[in-house]
């Protein structure tokens, strides 16, 4: 039996983060298909990121591309002397 938890270790933007990686030219909707979140909150998240600096969203005809700078040090006090890359090589793998 399987349990059902209310929360993840790895947020959606994290996760965002993993699939933007494998799949630089993934649609919003797929994206949010993989991550069992509603478009409108992909959305979020994807914006979230960009104004950030992590990710950057260059327009290609009718889609996007998604480009990780993995050099940006990680968003928390205790994980800043860590990069992204670091973090994307873990949940990656």
């Amino acid at each position: 039996m399987t349990e059902s938890h209310p929360w993840s270790f790895v947020t959606s933007h994290g996760l965002a983060l993993v699939e933007l990686a494998r799949e630089p030219d993934i649609t919003i909707r797929s994206l949010a298909t993989r991550l069992d979140l509603t478009e409108r909150h992909t959305h979020r998240v994807i914006s979230d990121l960009v104004d950030a600096g992590y990710v950057k969203r260059t327009r290609i005809g009718r889609r996007n591309r998604y480009e990780i700078d993995e050099s940006r040090q990680l968003h928390t006090q205790t994980l800043a002397q860590h990069e992204v890359g670091h973090l994307l090589q873990l949940l990656a793998a």
